[in-house]
Formats: C-alpha cells, sequence, structure tokens
C-alpha cells in the first residue's frame, strides 16, 4: 500500500479554486491523500456558488472553510508533501510565497469568484474552474505511484498537469 501524501491547494482568498480542489480531490482519492485548502489572504467565507457546484456532483461539502495558510505553516504543523497554487498569475493576481522541504506546483486559474454578471454567469464561472480542477485531478489520480518515488519526475509530471485544461482527453503520463 502507498503512503498517505498531504497535499494542499493554496490561493489567495480561499473560498472557491482551492475549496473545489480540496473537496474534490477528498472526494476521489479516498485514503491516499490527506488535502486540505487555505489562503494567504483568506475571506473568510466559501464562495456560495462553489458549495453549490460540489453539492450538485454529489461532492460532500460539510467541514469546507477558508482558512489561512497559516494553520498550515506552524511550527508544529504536520508537513505537506506537495502544496499546489491554483492562483492566476495571469490576472496579476498575486500567488502566496510558500516556504518548505515540500514540492510546490503551480496550476493557475482564473477566479471565479471575480466573476461578474448575474447568478448564471457566476455559476458558469465556478462550473468552468471546477472542469478544469476535475481533469487536471484526474491527471494527478492517474499518476503510477512510483512517480511519486522520484521528486524530479513528479515535478515535471505536475508541471505537465498545470496545462491540462477541461475537456482534454489526453492522458498526461507520469
Amino acid at each position: 500500500m502507498e503512503p498517505c501524501r498531504r497535499i494542499l491547494f493554496l490561493c489567495t482568498g480561499n473560498s472557491a479554486r482551492s475549496i473545489l480542489a480540496e473537496a474534490t480531490l477528498r472526494a476521489w482519492a479516498g485514503d491516499r491523500f490527506e488535502v486540505a485548502s487555505a489562503g494567504s489572504q483568506p475571506t473568510g467565507r466559501v464562495n456560495p456558488f462553489a458549495l453549490q457546484q460540489l453539492a450538485a456532483e454529489g461532492i460532500a461539502t460539510a467541514g469546507l472553510r477558508s482558512k489561512s495558510w497559516d494553520e498550515f505553516a506552524a511550527a508544529d504543523a504536520a508537513p505537506m508533501d506537495l502544496v499546489i497554487t491554483v492562483c492566476d498569475a495571469a490576472a496579476a493576481e498575486a500567488c502566496p510565497v510558500v516556504f518548505g522541504d515540500f514540492l510546490r506546483v503551480h496550476w493557475g486559474l482564473p477566479d471565479p469568484a471575480a466573476a461578474e454578471g448575474d447568478d448564471a454567469a457566476r455559476r458558469a464561472a465556478v462550473a468552468r474552474a471546477h472542469g478544469t480542477i476535475k481533469a487536471r485531478l484526474l491527471a494527478l489520480l492517474a499518476l503510477p505511484a512510483a512517480t511519486w518515488d522520484d521528486r524530479a519526475a513528479l515535478e515535471q509530471a505536475l508541471q505537465r498537469i498545470a496545462l491540462v485544461e477541461a475537456g482534454d482527453r489526453e492522458a498526461v503520463d507520469g
């Protein structure tokens, strides 16, 4: 049995993208991963459209909350194996800078919580972001267990996964 890996999804507000990733991977991965999310400047509340999206797909939302990276950076915090930032550098959104003995990879996504328009437009933005997150998480889950034991190979695989978009059919091999 492969060891349980600790993964943290990190963004600025911890209200939508990182929450979608946390809840989805937790639902799909079973006991393969211990999953959390956090923000460098947490909003203090989970985006209601993100909660609706998860619930509509049958993904549990109980216990989800917007929380600070500080909870995971404390000296007594359990160490992470992987930190995935999901902020959108293309939109000049500041990604948190994190330090530690873990692998860090960037899976940038536009912030659906910043979507403008009516509720339908905001729901659509969350659904688009979740589609991309799900495609990337499927690629992550498809990585061979041996890839996790080769840091360089894992980093390369995770960087390829960062390019996966919703609807991509090609598998990202590790």
